[in-house]
């Protein structure tokens, strides 16, 4: 088993891959879909993550996307939080 990484770094790298792929994250924590619970569960799923090299790679050359690695492990988390942010519009 990998060891996990280093939280500081998880957490801004699953922020990263919000922004990158155009995941909002504050519109579903503000309508109780993005628990501070989900938010961790994502956070510690990334640092647990073994495409950490790919993972940087793809976000050093992908500004916007609207499609998430599939190689990510918080693809569906990411997935799930995109879509409900299209029912609540």
């Amino acid at each position: 088993m990998k060891p996990l990484g280093g939280t500081t770094r998880h957490y801004w790298m699953a922020q990263r891959m919000a922004k990158a792929t155009q995941t909002d994250l504050v519109g579903p924590q503000n309508a109780g879909i993005l628990s501070q619970e989900k938010w961790a569960e994502i956070v510690q799923a990334c640092r647990g993550c073994t495409w950490v090299d790919g993972c940087e790679r793809w976000l050093a050359s992908h500004d916007s996307s609207n499609e998430v690695p599939k190689e990510c492990p918080n693809c569906g988390a990411y997935m799930q939080l995109k879509a409900a942010a299209l029912e609540e519009e």
